[in-house]
């Protein structure tokens, strides 16, 4: 993205330098789209707008509210309209760094759709977005094609991937190492490749095993003794109240938890952690938790393998634990990485693996799969599965990404409300039941591929999108 975005120059494979001459470069690439392409980067004839990876960052670069960030970049002079196309209206007073990550991501949003460009670059577009948020991103982006512009997403929600893009490119590799971007393919082929891990037209093998969608109820079956239990639990944090009704987690069960931002997600996992207390209502638990929040930091002083000494102590380095959790992450591949230096994905990865080796019954993750690519999004969910059914304990996870929750839920909590305000929890529910229950109120529906069996996003509008609306199927999950 970064060459492409003209702020770096190829060398052309040779790493001994920094870059290379741009006439050398465009004599290296037969006449076609991307050498005409990189001329005119090269003679700065195009100009680019780019959604960056790192939205945290924002509030380092710029100490100031939200609408003079906008306006500083508002090319088109179009902020009103954006604002409330994006629903930031109510932070466009506020500082950046007062921002939540889904406010933050969607002021970046803004920024980069302000800006008059002949080339977008949306860098991880959907991170800390609910599915209603996302979908909002998907018409916006397609919105600015349909007006004529070069679009490229980098992106790990499959599903969203799926619903936007005309094109894909797979990229393989050894991560650190080396990167190869495959030529380009329909969306539907290439997801099903990238999940088969064969890649057939370069006769590649890029994972050892396929990710598996899992058909029916097969899961979930062998789940045991309840071993948290609660009703009408509420609380108040500021204006936002929460309540919820009777429900139960099981040994061996793992309890998907989604539901729009903002809505109480959080702070019910929270209650449950014992973090913090309820006002009003029970909840009974036998059991020790551990806890995976949201937002993970890298505070320890030291190497991955020493945290995982101190946090765990021999248990990471040997057995069960190591095959399906430690190399499974990779996390065996940074043992010697500074945990202040970990990127995001590195360091979500570790932290999942602290959490899931903890000596626990309960165990309660916020977004794992934020920062981690696809590919290590699949991984994370089996490891979590895994665990959970080798040892016959309980997990309750929130996440936004569809995939991930449909490969690691038995059941579904689903909170339903207005961010910010209020928020309901409603069940455990059955899978089926549960996606539905959180569709139905986003007004999206999914299918399943009759290859992968991934869920698919239904085109807004088209003939299946209507028919399953009519029959109250918003999830497919045969």
């Amino acid at each position: 993205m970064n060459l492409l975005a003209g702020t770096i120059q190829p060398n052309l494979g040779d790493w001994t330098v920094d870059s290379r001459e741009w006439t050398e470069v465009l004599e290296s690439f037969p006449r076609g789209e991307l050498r005409d392409y990189l001329g005119m980067v090269a003679k700065e004839g195009v100009t680019v707008a780019v959604k960056p990876q790192y939205i945290d960052k924002l509030p380092k670069i710029f100490d100031g509210e939200v609408r003079e960030f906008l306006e500083r970049v508002d090319d088109r002079s179009e902020l009103v309209e954006h604002a409330s196309m994006l629903a930031i209206d109510h932070v466009l007073d506020r500082k950046l760094g007062a921002l939540s990550g889904g406010e933050l991501q969607r002021v970046a949003l803004c920024a980069t759709l302000l800006k008059e460009a002949d080339v977008y670059f949306f860098d991880e577009p959907s991170s800390y977005l609910d599915i209603h948020e996302r979908m909002r991103v998907v018409r916006i982006i397609q919105g600015l094609a349909e007006r004529g512009k070069r679009i490229l997403v980098v992106e790990h929600d499959l599903a969203i991937l799926d619903v936007l893009c005309d094109l894909l490119h797979v990229v393989y590799g050894e991560r650190a190492a080396y990167g190869i971007f495959t030529p380009p393919r329909s969306t539907r082929t290439a997801i099903n490749a990238y999940l088969d891990g064969f890649l057939p037209e370069e006769n590649i093998r890029i994972r050892d095993k396929p990710i598996q969608f899992l058909r029916g109820r097969t899961r979930g079956e062998e789940v045991g003794m309840p071993i948290l239990k609660w009703g009408g639990i509420e609380k108040k944090l500021g204006d936002f109240h929460l309540k919820t009704g009777e429900g139960e987690v099981k040994s061996a069960e793992v309890v998907g938890v989604v539901g729009p931002n903002a809505t109480g997600k959080t702070t019910m996992v929270r209650v449950i952690a014992g973090e913090i207390e309820p006002d009003e209502g029970w909840c009974t638990m036998d059991a020790k938790v551990s806890y995976k929040p949201q937002h993970v930091s890298a505070d320890f002083d030291g190497t991955v393998q020493d945290w995982l000494d101190t946090e765990l102590g021999n248990k990471w380095r040997t057995g069960e634990f190591h095959t399906q959790v430690i190399r499974t992450l990779q996390v065996d591949k940074m043992l010697e990485l500074q945990v202040k230096k970990l990127s995001g994905g590195e360091l979500q990865a570790v932290s999942i693996a602290i959490c899931l080796g903890r000596e626990a019954d309960l165990y309660l993750l916020d977004e794992p799969s934020a920062h981690l690519d696809a590919n290590a999004r699949m991984e994370a969910a089996k490891a979590i599965r895994r665990t959970m059914e080798s040892n016959e304990k309980a997990a309750m996870v929130i996440d936004h990404d569809i995939y991930f929750i449909d490969i690691v839920s038995d059941s579904l909590l689903v909170f339903e409300g207005e961010g910010g305000s209020n928020g309901e929890a409603m069940g455990p529910l059955s899978l089926r039941k549960g996606m539905n229950r959180f569709l139905s109120s986003v007004d999206v529906t999914f299918r399943r591929d009759h290859d992968s069996h991934r869920p698919r996003i239904n085109k807004p509008g088209s003939v299946k999108d209507r028919s399953q609306k009519a029959e109250g199927e918003y999830f497919y999950a045969e």
